[in-house]
């Protein structure tokens, strides 16, 4: 048995990716939260200012780790990260790319994993709350550091 379906597409492809559909879904996000209630990993495109708080403080903790490293290492202290390490004596500018992109998309991941439930328990927003933590312990350190140099600090 056959059937004679008439085609109803209209040539337009309203599935395209434009600007204009990424600024409508920021103005207008359709998912703050899952679909069901029993969703253990909802994805979600709205997440709360908060949480975009905490990625612009982490993001300028590591903007002023990079800054707070170069002086250090301009008196004598040692980059103890194996991969920055190779990266700080050749090229200032790839250090800092490659320290900004590292931490950025490492924080892209922990917003998209924010909403999920690790361990079944904690939520992977703390895990945001924990790196923003080991971020201020870390310049704390630095600045302690700098401290101790002796000159016109």
């Amino acid at each position: 048995m056959e059937y004679a379906a008439s085609e109803r597409r209209t040539g337009v492809d309203r599935r395209a990716v434009t600007l204009n559909a990424y600024v409508h879904g920021a103005l207008r996000p359709r998912r703050k939260q899952g679909r069901r209630k029993q969703d253990l990993y909802p994805i979600i495109d709205w997440h709360s200012p908060r949480v975009l708080a905490v990625v612009f403080a982490i993001l300028a903790l590591c903007v002023t780790d990079g800054v707070l490293t170069i002086v250090l290492l301009e008196n004598g202290a040692a980059e103890i990260n194996p991969v920055m390490a190779l990266l700080v004596p050749h090229n200032l500018w790839a250090f800092a790319a490659a320290k900004l992109t590292l931490t950025g998309l490492g924080v892209c991941v922990l917003v998209a994993c924010s909403r999920m439930k690790l361990f079944r328990a904690l939520p992977g927003e703390l895990l945001l709350y924990a790196v923003l933590a080991a971020y201020v312990a870390l310049i704390g350190y630095e600045l302690r550091m700098l401290r101790d140099i002796p000159g016109p600090f």
